[in-house]
């Protein structure tokens, strides 16, 4: 056999042999399909580290497994396929079985098959936990380079390929069961909760998508727009120090016509749609799980029980740890967390630095496009900075969370996936949304005012809002971040197999629902982008992926609870857009306290008729600390600027107090309101479906019914000759469940 062919056979489904001698006692036939696979370089024959090697298979060999070894010339590995013998499942069979376990006669029937998946999760785990006689485990092994990795071969995917690992099937059904036979559960719920997931944004992205189309139709119709455009002569103050002319009012036209496309009262609705659509698509997802997990026999499987039967077959003498806490450790891990989550923050402090620094230098270049638009150019390229301190700062957040997961020593591997996800899903959160919530509640607001701006260092003024709002800054960071990562960090993967799905599903969903007041375009590009990721996701498992060792899963874990507070938070940042990003609350307060439609009840001037002279205050060019360095600035007495101040003092003005009392009481109220919508949604829609209830409790009965019967046969009582009562549905049995794809 040549090298390429054999490197095909142990990497591909087709293969299932190895024609070289063998190392255990036991002969194993050569159609006979291996289990596993350790390789090694070929540099390790005849040094020291192959009696190291030979020791461990030789532990493996004692336990029950058959080994072949297979040199592939081409790539310099040798390759030991691991089969094991049957035998070694019926001490598994015996615990690993439902929490409450069959009835007694089913004891006594013929056993079934072991699935794939469970053959293959029970070798990993006893490879392992195999330690040679100096108490070395793979790891250590792997680590000194006297092996260089373990993994299941594909098998029997084929059927996969043809319907689901295909571009061509976007748009099917995916085959949940075919994939939970093949790669576990916990993989096949991923892309259950993913297909559902796309199934919700359905109707997220057409609304959000009518909400912008309706910008749309009043692109050129909104009164804001309209004044905005027809301001010739009202001059603005120069925004920062690269400004050094004074800027027509009216050149902002096209902006304010952009900003009018995210930021109309259609928002509002919006927000409060999200939130409503948020809960339902948790409640009903907890539902969908419940099926699931019940067609599959696992809704009452426990981990942690399955977990100490591995540990107990595995070792006799394994004593149970029990659970622990230390306060000592907790408050470094507190410590050491909270450390990092400053650096998150100091990370968008450089942001802000950078966005300060670039004003300087575009203000000064030479290329009079980047002098008009400085402003602009900022807001974009700060984005791009952005994401790549993203990038760059996921893999610190990787590691970290792992090392604080390994100091806090978990007690199961569960528990150590938990604390994992936490950690390193709270560095991520910081490191997304840090910027924009500087950016959404911070920019532009503690800059001061023409004529006494607060500076950096005492040197550089901090930067201002876009001229057309904080609004405008707020969408282009997200449409540029969201739009990068889901068509970059997919062409990363595809080229370069990662497995941080969840990861990066949780982040869009934090996208898609934190900020989306300003982004309501955000569900459709979550949507189109998802669309791409079933299939991408399945390609590389199937395809560019070594198999993954199957795991048990009955629902998606700590990202239930991640979803629940990314929930929470959309609610509290939505209504803080509302009242403090966008315009919509002085717009509001304008119209019902100051419009010319208070003086005239049937008057047709539109109410918000002389919205933009009020909510501009006026400067005195007289106060400016070098007038004469603005351009024109001999013929300009006034200018505006975007605040509620009054002068000559320029303090903040009543108008200012006053929308700042309604901003804050918006803030309640719209909280409050979609956080009551929530828990009316969360009571009024049942986590667990009434039929999933009733079977479980049916099966429950029958079983009680079952063991009833035959304590009476033992002790001779009532009814001991009768038949025991056959149950209404089928029971559900062990792992080794004979709907599963058998060996």
């Amino acid at each position: 056999m040549q090298g390429k062919d054999s490197l095909r056979i142990l990497v591909e489904p087709e293969g299932d042999s190895f024609p070289l001698m063998e190392i255990g006692t036991c002969e194993a036939e050569a159609s006979e399909q291996w289990d596993y696979v350790l390789v090694a370089h070929h540099c390790t024959q005849g040094d020291p580290r192959q009696v190291r090697q030979q020791q461990f298979l030789e532990e493996l060999t004692r336990k029950g497994f058959h080994i072949k070894p297979q040199m592939i010339q081409d790539q310099k590995r040798v390759f030991f396929g691991i089969r094991a013998d049957n035998s070694i499942f019926d001490l598994y069979r015996t615990l690993l079985l439902e929490p409450e376990g069959p009835a007694p006669h089913a004891e006594l029937a013929a056993p079934t098959p072991v699935p794939v998946t469970t053959r293959i999760r029970i070798v990993n785990f006893v490879v392992m936990k195999t330690k040679t006689s100096a108490g070395e485990t793979f790891e250590d092994l792997e680590k000194d380079g006297v092996f260089e990795a373990r993994f299941p071969l594909h098998k029997g995917e084929g059927h996969l390929k043809k319907t689901w690992a295909g571009w061509r099937h976007m748009f099917r059904e995916q085959p949940v069961d075919e994939i939970r036979n093949y790669f576990g559960e916990k993989v096949a719920l991923y892309f259950v909760w993913l297909g559902w997931y796309n199934y919700m944004l359905v109707p997220a992205a057409l609304t959000g998508l009518l909400v912008f189309l309706s910008g749309f139709s009043l692109f050129d119709a909104s009164q804001i727009s309209k004044e905005i455009c027809e301001a010739h002569d009202i001059l603005m103050c120069p925004l920062g120090d690269h400004s050094r002319r004074y800027q027509r009012l009216s050149e902002t036209c096209t902006f304010a016509k952009l900003t009018h496309l995210f930021d109309n009262d259609g928002t509002v609705v919006f927000a409060i749609f999200m939130a409503l659509w948020a809960t339902v698509f948790l409640e009903i997802w907890k539902r969908q799980r419940a099926r699931v997990v019940l067609h599959w026999d696992l809704y009452t499987w426990d981990e942690d029980q399955e977990e100490m039967a591995l540990q107990l077959i595995n070792c006799p003498d394994y004593k149970l740890r029990p659970h622990q806490h230390s306060y000592l450790r907790s408050t470094v891990i507190l410590i050491l967390s909270l450390i990092m989550i400053c650096l998150m923050i100091g990370m968008a402090h450089i942001l802000v630095v950078y966005r300060v620094l670039a004003s300087a230098l575009f203000s000064s270049s030479a290329l009079p496009f980047l002098e008009d638009q400085v402003t602009t150019a900022v807001v974009v390229t700060g984005a791009l900075v952005h994401y790549v301190t993203i990038s760059i700062m996921t893999k610190i957040n990787k590691y970290v969370a792992l090392k604080l997961c390994d100091f806090e020593m978990p007690r199961t591997h569960s528990e150590r996936e938990s604390k994992f996800t936490i950690r390193f899903f709270t560095l991520q959160f910081f490191t997304h949304f840090s910027s924009l919530i500087y950016i959404a509640f911070i920019l532009g607001r503690i800059n001061g005012h023409p004529g006494k701006s607060t500076r950096l260092a005492g040197l550089w003024k901090l930067e201002e809002c876009h001229a057309s709002g904080c609004m405008m800054d707020l969408f282009v960071q997200m449409a540029i971040i969201m739009g990068l990562k889901q068509t970059l960090s997919n062409c990363g993967e595809y080229l370069v197999p990662l497995f941080d799905e969840f990861m990066e599903m949780m982040i869009q969903y934090g996208f898609t629902t934190i900020f989306v007041a300003a982004f309501p375009l955000a569900p459709l590009l979550a949507l189109f982008s998802n669309l791409v990721e079933i299939r991408l996701d399945a390609i590389k498992m199937v395809w560019l992926q070594r198999r993954l060792v199957p795991r048990k899963a009955k629902d998606i874990g700590t990202w239930l609870q991640v979803l629940e507070t990314i929930g929470v938070l959309a609610v509290i940042a939505n209504g803080l857009v509302i009242a403090f990003t966008s315009e919509f609350i002085p717009r509001v307060v304008y119209k019902y306290r100051y419009s010319p439609c208070l003086k005239e009840a049937n008057s047709t001037v539109d109410c918000l008729k002389g919205y933009v002279n009020h909510s501009l205050s006026v400067f005195h060019t007289k106060d400016f600390q070098d007038p004469d360095r603005i351009e024109g600035s001999e013929n300009v007495t006034l200018c505006r600027y975007r605040d509620y101040r009054n002068p000559p003092d320029y303090n903040f003005s009543e108008q200012f107090w006053f929308l700042l009392a309604i901003r804050l009481a918006f803030v309640i109220l719209f909280e409050h309101v979609a956080l009551c919508i929530k828990l009316i949604a969360a009571w009024f829609v049942p986590d667990v479906p009434q039929s999933v209830k009733n079977k479980v409790l049916e099966v429950k009965y029958q079983r009680l019914r079952e063991k009833m019967w035959h304590g009476r046969q033992r002790l001779g009582g009532v009814g001991a000759g009768s038949q025991p009562p056959m149950p209404a549905h089928p029971t559900p049995t062990s792992i080794f469940s004979a709907r599963s794809t058998d060996v």
